[in-house]
């Protein structure tokens, strides 16, 4: 249509052609300004949280479906979306016992051990030579590079955070950038129960790959000793899958959670 008014216009007088021009630039602008500024809503990633620190938006590829990683030792945390598995998520949570929190008195981060210990006994890669922090690193993180001279301490990667749904490439050079979070807290384990432990056991706990996914910094400080009824990862997409996370070390570990905590997370998975 536009093409037909132009081509009167140019066999018209010199008025005619001026509105013709005037109603396809006007035609134009109509076109640019619908949706011309996206708002939060029509952004993918805003579901998902803000954007790491020094990360871009290429994530996506978040890992394995804990379901299908009971021992922690395959790469990251996958979102659970068929039916089936978000039922099977559900199940695993029911199991889950419940009691109230305890008291915090005594604890200390020491309690479990000196951090990212090679040698707590009975968790996969215990005695490997590498710290437990560059184990889960080289786990899940991908383009792995490692310090001169080293086959343990890592210089850069890149890393799928499952937490906020970014990408970070990650330095040494900036190391808080990406933070391994411990998915059941120490401090939450001691008050639920490990207090009463050996020492044996709280190390294994705070070392266990199945506790463990490096994520990025922020949210590992913002979480701090919260159970998921008082923090959730920004990524909504793979709630289910972290509240499943937590059940299962809680089963492993005989450890309860309190009775808020248990239906926030069979809330995650439908429940």
């Amino acid at each position: 249509m536009t093409s037909r008014r132009i081509g009167r216009a140019t066999r018209s007088t010199g008025a005619v052609a001026l509105l013709a021009g005037t109603l396809l630039l006007a035609g134009c602008r109509t076109e640019l300004d619908p949706g011309g500024a996206s708002s939060p809503g029509d952004d993918p990633s805003a579901a998902s949280g803000a954007a790491a620190p020094g990360g871009s938006d290429r994530g996506g590829d978040f890992g394995v479906s804990p379901l299908g990683n009971p021992d922690g030792t395959k790469r990251g945390l996958a979102p659970l979306t068929s039916t089936a598995d978000r039922k099977s998520g559900l199940a695993l949570i029911d199991k889950v016992a419940t009691k109230g929190r305890g008291p915090k008195t005594g604890y200390d981060r020491d309690e479990f051990g000196y951090a990212w210990m090679d040698s707590a006994s009975g968790v996969p890669d215990a005695h490997n030579g590498c710290d437990t922090r560059d184990d889960v690193l080289k786990r899940d993180g991908e383009d792995v590079k490692y310090r001169s001279g080293s086959d343990c301490v890592l210089s850069s990667m890149t890393l799928h955070d499952p937490y906020t749904a970014k990408t970070i490439d990650w330095r040494k050079t900036k190391a808080t950038a990406v933070q391994i979070d411990h998915v059941m807290p120490l401090s939450y384990d001691w008050q639920m129960g490990a207090a009463h432990w050996t020492k044996d056991e709280r190390e294994r706990i705070a070392n266990d790959p199945l506790n463990l996914i490096p994520v990025d910094g922020s949210m590992n400080e913002s979480k701090g000793d919260s159970g998921p009824a008082a923090w959730l990862p920004p990524n909504k997409a793979i709630r289910c899958s972290y509240a499943v996370r937590f059940a299962q070390v809680s089963l492993k570990y005989h450890l309860p959670v309190t009775s808020a905590d248990k239906d926030a997370m069979a809330r995650q998975c439908g429940g």
